[in-house]
């Protein structure tokens, strides 16, 4: 985990009170509900929480990938300085999309076309984006490819999706966003579908292509323990906003949301042999329905009872790191952490709880 002076760096994309709706079937859902966020220049960010927190639809918002039932209805994004988030037309949203944000999906099987070979799909993002034809295009991609990873480019060039493995068909998926030449990477959990030792590869080599070509990344995942040593800062979603954010050492070592315990708590690593994994009891609110209060207060052994009136509003536990819970208002009572996350500090690394 990088220690960086997060307060002094500038944002590249800013969202402020963010509010994104959907109608299904009649009727209206709120997906996005006043969320606000900084990715800084240059940062790793982890943006964690479970299926159908609204990481994805989030994110998406940046790109103008919102599906035709959903819109931004009030709020902001602004990248480099530009309102983003009043962009209407498809042209528009061209100038940003690949050229200044790109995204790594989470399949993909789905993102490349089994018809066309690897080395053609990865020169079209070097024609379409930066300019280049033919043979010095072609240079380009063979080293775009030997950057991330795929052996023997000259030969890989020329085959086809069905040819390479999973691990390997994410590294194509990657090296087709990096040909973009974007400033800002959203990887929407690029590692899902890998086994653990794949996993690791994956993560490492974003972690190389963020250094060589001065990426900002945004990393999408429900698991916490996937981010804890590539992510620079992590803000944990659930039903549509950030309810914590910090450096990654204060969100894993000094958590403050409920809902930050309850995703620490569901790591494997605090398995018991012969015991049951601990999971979040209950379910998530409906987004058709108005939220009242805070959220996750049905599903929160420790919720007061004004959480069921009244939602939190953010509350600062130093100058990085703020979270969205009535426990830390001075007049709350005192709550003990649990103590399974204290010996999960242990277990990652030796630090202790709150240090």
């Amino acid at each position: 985990m990088d220690d960086k002076n997060n307060i002094n760096q500038k944002p590249i994309i800013s969202v402020k009170d963010l509010v994104v709706k959907f109608t299904l079937r009649g009727k209206e859902l709120t997906a996005i509900r006043g969320a606000s966020l900084d990715l800084l220049e240059g940062e790793s960010l982890a943006i964690v929480g479970e299926s159908g927190s609204g990481k994805s639809v989030f994110t998406k918002s940046f790109m103008g990938l919102l599906d035709s039932n959903g819109w931004v209805d009030s709020g902001s994004i602004v990248y480099d300085g530009k309102v983003i988030s009043k962009y209407k037309k498809e042209k528009e949203w061209l100038k940003i999309r690949g050229k200044e944000i790109a995204m790594v999906f989470q399949d993909p099987m789905t993102s490349l076309n089994p018809l066309r070979t690897i080395g053609s799909q990865v020169q079209e993002a070097v024609e379409l984006h930066q300019g280049l034809k033919g043979l010095e295009a072609k240079k380009l991609v063979l080293e775009i490819l030997d950057d991330v990873g795929i052996p023997q480019p000259e030969a890989r060039y020329k085959q086809y999706p069905h040819e390479f493995s999973g691990g390997m068909r994410q590294r194509v998926v990657i090296a087709i966003a990096i040909a973009c030449n974007p400033r800002v990477l959203i990887c929407d959990e690029p590692t899902t579908a890998l086994d653990v030792t794949i996993q690791a590869q994956i993560l490492q080599l974003l972690k190389n292509m963020q250094k060589k070509y001065s990426l900002s990344i945004i990393y999408i995942t429900h698991d916490l323990g996937v981010v804890a040593n590539v992510a620079d800062r992590i803000a944990v979603m659930y039903s549509g906003d950030i309810i914590e954010i910090g450096n990654s050492e204060e969100v894993f070592y000094n958590p403050q949301h409920p809902y930050t315990w309850a995703l620490l708590l569901s790591l494997p690593q605090l398995g018991v042999k012969g015991e049951d994994l601990y999971s979040i009891q209950g379910t998530p609110p409906s987004l058709f329905k108005e939220i009242k209060g805070d959220a996750f207060a049905p599903r929160n052994p420790y919720a007061l009872e004004i959480d069921f009136i009244h939602r939190p509003p953010y509350f600062e536990v130093s100058p990085t790191h703020k979270a969205r819970t009535w426990l830390l208002h001075p007049s709350a009572p005192k709550i003990e952490v649990p103590n399974a996350i204290k010996k999960l500090h242990e277990k990652l690394g030796g630090k202790k709880y709150g240090e």
